[in-house]
């Protein structure tokens, strides 16, 4: 059985621990759970930490539990958080956790034969049959106001100086996230939550509780909330979260943001995304930093993550897509993408249209490039950069003469300009 908590210690996954876990898994196979809650039909990238600590777990020869917390995700979890979550109803819930299901199985085995399996289940099953008079007397009275005043994540909340405050539903989270371990240690023996490190106070009122209730020793430990080396957020860009659902971040923007991190960053990111063991993590640190313009980590860690995620298939899409932009390409890899992909590749792109009866005429390259287009500012610009040898249509290189014409559109309705390596220029033709 592999060594769990060390595995985690030289990743950089290990933040606090009760004292007393890592001798426990050390002689025992034990069964451990994180909670997820349903709030939306998609992981974005910030829950991957939680996921791939699962999958160490699991490795190591333990059994993880994902929690779906269709009860809690009615109530919203006030950790990390100034304000109170929109409430979502069963139904929606229930779709929610049908898509994620899809998600956690791309990384953790529910189907095998083998004793330690995943599992997931979900709190509504068993919170749905408590009244609240059942729950208040049963569980309610092993945990005192007091205690649950004294965690971080409501006195945060209750010291700011805001008229919204915290509401009763959002205080009893951190309860009914306690009975959830007592109930998973009751019902299947779970030994062992986990979860980020915002979660210590709600995890520990767990354990707390089943001290309490069942005079029992269980264990907890957390990790530490991923940051970008520059202190902003992991997982978000300027558009938003990064989804794990390529309807929501394309696969090209799901590789793009891995390649485009700090090399900072990137040393780091290698050994908590990657399940590369310790020497050939170090192996790539060591090369990477004889020449860091190569972006051997970020290659590595976008390859590595964007397979996991989607598919072989997306990652070779997205590679093909990136050297369209970034690296030598012909129009034949232009025609090869999606118009979803294309035109994700060229969002942002100065473009304007023409008509399909002007360009079936035929238009010459210099009118183009100054007249049709204003793409350069004007005919002897054009000219002149044309002399140069640094005009391409469609990625193939373009002489004085040189006609464009309707048979020349990308998917019988684009023509790319180039000027050098990154200067782009689309025209939409209509």
């Amino acid at each position: 059985m592999k060594d769990f908590i060390e595995e985690l210690k030289w990743r950089g996954m290990l933040h606090d621990v009760i004292p007393g876990t890592e001798e426990h898994l050390e002689k025992n196979k034990t069964i451990g759970y994180i909670g997820f809650d349903p709030t939306s039909d998609s992981l974005h990238i910030g829950s991957l930490v939680p996921i791939f600590i699962l999958k160490h777990f699991q490795n190591s020869g333990h059994t993880p539990i994902v929690l779906l917390g269709g009860a809690t995700g009615m109530i919203g979890d006030p950790s990390g958080k100034s304000d109170e979550r929109n409430l979502l109803d069963k139904r929606v819930l229930d779709y929610n956790e049908k898509k994620l299901t899809k998600q956690f199985e791309k990384f953790l085995d529910f189907k095998s034969k083998k004793s330690n399996k995943a599992i997931l289940v979900n709190n509504y099953n068993w919170m749905k049959k408590f009244s609240i008079i059942d729950f208040s007397r049963d569980i309610g009275k092993h945990i005192t106001v007091n205690y649950m005043m004294a965690k971080e994540s409501v006195k945060k909340r209750i010291s700011k100086d805001t008229t919204q405050g915290m509401s009763f539903t959002e205080f009893t989270y951190q309860l009914i996230q306690g009975y959830d371990f007592l109930h998973l240690y009751k019902e299947m023996n779970c030994m062992l939550q986990m979860g980020g490190s915002d979660q210590w106070g709600n995890i520990t009122t767990g354990t707390e509780l089943i001290r309490r209730k069942e005079n029992k020793k269980v264990f907890a430990m957390t990790c530490p909330l991923i940051k970008k080396s520059d202190g902003s957020k992991f997982g978000k860009s300027e558009g938003g979260n990064i989804w794990l659902d390529k309807e929501k971040t394309s696969v090209y923007k799901f590789y793009q943001y891995w390649l485009n991190i700090s090399d900072e960053d990137a040393v780091n990111y290698i050994k908590v995304f990657t399940f590369l063991n310790k020497q050939e993590v170090e192996d790539l640190i060591d090369e990477h930093q004889k020449d860091k313009s190569k972006r051997l980590l970020q290659n590595k860690i976008a390859d590595s993550i964007t397979s996991m995620v989607h598919s072989e298939d997306d990652l070779k899409n997205a590679v093909k897509a990136s050297k369209v932009l970034f690296g030598k390409s012909s129009k034949e890899d232009l025609e090869s993408l999606d118009e979803n992909t294309f035109n994700e590749i060229f969002d942002g792109v100065p473009s304007s249209s023409i008509s399909s009866k002007e360009l079936a005429k035929g238009i010459n390259i210099d009118f183009l490039l100054a007249k049709d287009t204003n793409f350069l500012k004007s005919m002897g610009e054009a000219r002149r950069s044309i002399k140069e040898n640094s005009i391409s249509v469609n990625k193939i290189k373009v002489f004085e003469n040189t006609v464009v014409s309707n048979k020349d559109l990308i998917n019988n309705k684009y023509l790319l300009l180039q000027r050098g390596r990154k200067n782009y220029y689309l025209v939409i033709v209509k």
